[in-house]
């Protein structure tokens, strides 16, 4: 099973995707451990047949069919795909493939770039001026009137919208529903109140609360959501984030009385952290699973709503602030669509109309449906008659939408120093380096302005054109080939396949023109990493392989193969070559018959180092000598 995109993807340091399952017992959470903006990669599944597959992944310049509307697969959509196939059967689809590395990068690199798909989804706002620029603007629409004010409100850019979310995934914090009950504890409203219910399950020999420390996201949104029950919600502070960010405020002087807060919930053994560190889904079924502790304080996307152990049901309540008339719960969009503004040119009046009917459908109730099953017990709707359940785990946070006690989770803007100012937090939290509150402030101010000093230092090469698809995999061809010092590497080339099937270890993503971060350039790279192999064949056998392509999936419709040499030079039939592959871009059949040797190592990391050597790349540049 999959779940849409988790906010909390993008906000550690190594990758990673679990998850929780009643039947299994394991989790299902989105938690990607990434530095700064690395985004989710995600493998959607379609039961789309219709769709026409777009090897090229040009969304500007494929005439095969004017009238189709281009959209870039996303997690989640294959019931609402299956869904418009049902009930518009006329509307044509020609679904691109993305599979890269970063897919919120990605999807603001083709903003950039001007060359987005007809439909268009991301999982953050990033650029709101981009956004006003290259998409249209929504709000004349009659399907956005099922939509809440307070909603639209959010995403309004100078009056217009022109990014909807789909649905809200929903975050609070976790509690054993049933042991609160059999021991007859109220669920608290106020810090009082919460207190001394810490203090009655202490002397019951429990640990009242838990928090997540192995990923810094979770220590990092921890204080900043407790910071959210008070002043950071408010215009002054809306006011001090843009200032902070742009380095005309500082934490000091703001955050002290957030800070006694935070050692509040900490005195009170709501921050209790586990000795060994371990990840989430081991804290969370340890001590809720095993009645150790009765809270937990992390960000999970979750599909149970009982624990497997002992069937206790879960519940979920709000961040409690300190009179209780703030207690709040945090929201992530799964995903957010718009329509290219391309589409009100000329000559395109009947794909604007698709488009629109395309997301009608999608902020209908059946649209919404689809996105929300047994398996997304924090998945709420958007739509503005959209019930919930009293028994649902997220009755109580659709309550407080609806009274504005809902905030979206911290992310935009603090990509470059969230997952350290996290660091420093867990430090405090967790009693290591004698770090307490106040070394918490100076260190946001110091990291925040070390990151703004040193903003430029980030990029370490510049690409002086866009490169087309096949020019991004020749790229990388050249890169994995001189780093495994090979004579040839055949590189696949991602697409999608009748039904929906993409290819995990292609390539594509497109490189843009433009500066060149760590972010930017795992856009372009497959999600598979960390090992390649070198296979020993003719230059005839190679020549062969790339003409029958990459079967991945022993289908009979295999994925395009690239290949690039050293040189470019042209292979000799009966001379053997080294030739390199992609980690999972080869078949088992040709690695037992060429005796692949698998070699560890990051295509990643590779790209890095070859990119900051070269400073400058560019299509027909930078020869592989």
């Amino acid at each position: 099973m999959k779940l849409c995109f988790n906010l909390f993807d993008l906000y550690t340091r190594q990758g990673a995707q679990m998850g929780i399952n009643m039947k299994r017992k394991f989790f299902l959470i989105s938690l990607n451990m990434r530095r700064r903006l690395f985004a989710l990669s995600v493998v959607i599944t379609m039961a789309l047949s219709a769709c026409v597959p777009v090897n090229s992944n040009s969304v500007k310049d494929n005439d095969s069919d004017r009238n189709a509307l281009t959209w870039i697969t996303w997690s989640g959509c294959d019931k609402f795909l299956n869904l418009l196939k049902e009930t518009h059967p006329d509307i044509e689809m020609e679904l691109i493939s993305y599979t890269g590395s970063n897919r919120t990068g990605y999807s603001w690199a083709q903003m950039q770039a001007d060359d987005i798909s007809d439909i268009f989804t991301t999982s953050q706002i990033l650029d709101e001026d981009l956004a006003k620029e290259r998409l249209v603007d929504l709000s004349g629409y009659s399907f956005i009137n099922e939509l809440p004010t307070s909603i639209l409100d959010q995403v309004s850019i100078d009056g217009g919208v022109y990014l909807l979310p789909v649905n809200y995934v929903m975050y609070g914090i976790f509690y054993n529903k049933t042991l609160m009950e059999e021991k007859g504890w109220e669920v608290p409203t106020s810090f009082d109140e919460l207190e001394i219910l810490c203090g009655k399950i202490e002397e019951e020999g429990m640990i009242p609360g838990v928090i997540g420390t192995q990923l810094t996201g979770n220590t990092f949104s921890a204080v900043f959501n407790l910071a959210k029950t008070d002043w950071l919600t408010t215009p002054d502070g809306v006011n001090w984030k843009q200032d902070f960010l742009s380095g005309n405020a500082t934490a000091e002087g703001i955050w002290e009385n957030t800070m006694d807060y935070v050692q509040r919930y900490m005195d009170i053994g709501m921050f209790y952290t586990d000795p060994e560190d371990r990840n989430n889904p081991n804290v969370f079924l340890d001590y809720l699973g095993n009645r150790k502790a009765v809270f937990c304080t992390m960000v999970l996307d979750i599909n149970i709503t009982k624990l497997p152990e002992t069937g206790d049901e879960l519940g979920l309540m709000p961040y409690i602030s300190q009179d209780g008339s703030k207690n709040i719960y945090m929201y992530n969009p799964s995903c957010y669509f718009g329509i290219s503004k391309r589409l009100t040119e000329p000559g395109n009046e009947r794909k604007l109309e698709d488009a629109i009917r395309f997301l009608s459908l999608l902020y209908s109730p059946e649209g919404q449906a689809t996105f929300i099953s047994e398996e997304t017990p924090c998945v709420m709707s958007i739509l503005n008659h959209m019930e919930v359940p009293e028994e649902s785990l997220i009755f109580d946070a659709r309550k407080a939408l609806q009274e504005g006690r809902v905030f979206e989770m911290t992310y935009a803007g603090w990509e470059g120093v969230l997952s350290d100012m996290g660091q420093v937090f867990k430090e405090w939290i967790r009693g290591e380096n004698g770090t307490d509150g106040t070394d918490c402030i100076a260190r946001m101010d110091e990291l925040q302005r070390s990151y703004l000093n040193r903003a430029d230092d980030l990029y370490f090469c510049e690409s002086t054109a866009n490169f087309s698809l096949e020019e991004t995999a020749k790229l990388l061809g050249k890169v994995l080939g001189i780093s495994a010092d090979v004579d040839a590497v055949l590189v696949p080339i991602g697409g999608v396949h009748e039904g929906g099937v993409e290819l995990k270890a292609g390539v594509t993503g497109k490189l843009y023109e433009g500066k060149i971060n760590v972010d930017m350039a795992n856009t372009i790279c497959p999600a598979p990493d960390g090992s390649y192999a070198v296979m020993t064949m003719t230059g005839a056998q190679v020549k062969d392989l790339a003409q029958k392509g990459f079967d991945a999936f022993g289908d009979g419709d295999p994925f395009p193969y690239l290949l690039v040499t050293r040189g470019d030079m042209e292979l000799k039939e009966d001379t053997s070559y080294h030739v390199a592959f992609f980690g999972q871009g080869y078949t088992e059949e040709t690695a037992q018959v060429y005796s692949a040797q698998v070699y560890e190592g990051s295509l990643k990391k590779f790209l890095y180092e070859y990119l900051e050597k070269q400073r400058k790349v560019s299509p027909d540049g930078n020869r592989w000598e």
